[in-house]
Formats: structure tokens, C-alpha cells, sequence
């Protein structure tokens, strides 16, 4: 819509260029990009209630699920969202309301993913076996 406009269209026109109907998105992006330049182009959280888990939260998910659980603490050999849920709540430096959505949410930008096995494995990185001993290998394209 931004270049659209730049091209000299119209901000109606630049709307129905991308299937929108109205010329008010256009202007509120045209307004944003006037006061805060490239960073009005990113994605923004839009709806439902404000994020409360910034980075150091997000390390902080990230190091429970990277531990082995203890099976006499946690209760389990293998995490799942509840079990993860669990131990991030009772923890002394824990996330006392953190929902299970949440924990999947960063998990998967974290680039991991659940295994029928019910381990989580971080997706396009193996362990292969060479003669030599055994070394990690990561696709680039995952």
C-alpha cells in the first residue's frame, strides 16, 4: 500500500490493490511510517490482551524446556505443555500465571517442535554419526 502510494495512487486505490475496501488502513500506515519510518512496516500485536512476556521471560521458558526433568520434582521423563506449565508456576523465579499457549508460542519461535516420541526436538538440527564420532548438523533452510 505504501509503495502504491508513492506511485502516485490514490489511498482508495491502494487499498483495493491489496483487497482491502476502505482508504483508512492505508492512511493510518502512511501516518505511522511518517512518525516512526521502517520499524511502522513490521507486524504488531493487534488484539486480545497485552504481551506480558518480554525477552528474559522468554529465556526463561526456553531454559526450562532445554533442562531434563527430574522425575522426582516434576513428576514426568518427558515435558509436555501441562508439566512445562507446571514447573515454570511453582518455580522461586518461575511465571506464576503462564498458559500452556504461551509456552507453545515460544517454543516454536524458539524454532522447536514436538515429537510423537514427547520430546521436543529443535527443528532441522540432527545428530549424525561419522566415523570420527557423532556431530550436529543443521539444515539452513528449516
Amino acid at each position: 500500500m505504501l509503495l502504491a502510494v508513492a506511485d502516485g495512487m490514490s489511498y482508495l486505490d491502494a487499498a483495493r490493490s491489496v483487497g482491502r475496501r476502505s482508504n483508512d488502513a492505508v492512511s493510518q500506515l502512511i501516518s505511522r511510517f511518517h512518525q516512526q519510518g521502517l520499524i511502522a512496516l513490521e507486524s504488531r500485536h493487534s488484539a486480545g490482551p497485552a504481551i506480558d512476556y518480554g525477552p528474559a521471560e522468554r529465556e526463561r521458558i526456553m531454559a526450562e524446556v532445554r533442562r531434563t526433568p527430574d522425575r522426582e520434582r516434576d513428576g514426568t521423563a518427558t515435558w509436555s505443555l501441562t508439566t512445562l506449565q507446571h514447573a515454570l508456576r511453582t518455580a522461586p523465579d518461575g511465571l506464576p500465571k503462564i498458559s500452556t499457549f504461551t509456552i507453545l508460542a515460544v517454543v516454536h519461535d524458539a524454532g522447536y517442535s514436538w515429537q510423537r516420541d514427547r520430546t521436543w526436538c529443535q527443528t532441522g538440527t540432527v545428530l549424525r554419526v561419522r566415523k570420527d564420532g557423532s556431530q550436529e548438523v543443521t539444515d539452513q533452510h528449516a
